[in-house]
């Protein structure tokens, strides 16, 4: 109820993660946020794994993929596309 006039806030990364004003605070809290998150993911996944993390290869794909793997630790690539590639071979093979 309180939060109602809270700004709607376009996601893109603030200059800084401890921001001086509402919008840039919201914009930090998602952006700096999800790339903790994803990277603490990728991490645990490759410790679950066994693997090094020299030795996976993250690719990051979908919309925000620029925003997250510019600041993320663990994603050294970015294919937009891949989800639908990979649909593209599953349409192929079912022919």
């Amino acid at each position: 109820m309180r939060t109602a006039k809270l700004p709607k806030v376009e996601i893109a990364k603030p200059d800084r993660v401890i921001a001086k004003n509402t919008i840039n605070s919201i914009q930090s809290g998602l952006v700096f946020g999800y790339i903790g998150m994803v990277d603490y993911i990728i991490e645990k996944m490759i410790k679950e794994m066994g693997e090094n993390e020299r030795t996976v290869n993250i690719i990051a794909t979908g919309g925000f993929s620029n925003l997250i793997a510019a600041e993320s630790k663990y994603i050294k690539k970015i294919d937009k596309l891949l989800t639908l590639e990979g649909l593209r071979i599953v349409f192929e093979r079912n022919k």
